[in-house]
């Protein structure tokens, strides 16, 4: 049996103009994937992590982030090592 591997992504939102510091933030945690965002204040994010309880403390984190307004959970998914 492989290792589990959680997967998640997120829609984060935050003001505008704390954008940049955001990011900045957010590229400091570790298994996190900036992969979309816009100028409105919207990022799309991967989180990785082994436990799901991993995960869950990330989005907590996300959330207390100065300038940020809301991260929500998109999808997750638990993945065996070697799954496709």
């Amino acid at each position: 049996m492989g290792t589990p591997l959680q997967i998640a992504s997120l829609l984060v939102h935050c003001r505008p103009e704390w954008l940049a510091a955001v990011k900045a933030n957010l590229q400091l945690l570790p298994g996190l994937e900036l992969h979309q965002e816009n100028t409105n204040g919207k990022l799309v994010v991967v989180l990785e992590a082994e436990h799901e309880s991993r995960i869950l403390a990330a989005i907590d984190h996300i959330q207390q982030l100065p300038g940020v307004l809301n991260a929500a959970l998109i999808y997750h998914e638990e993945l065996l090592e070697g799954d496709a």
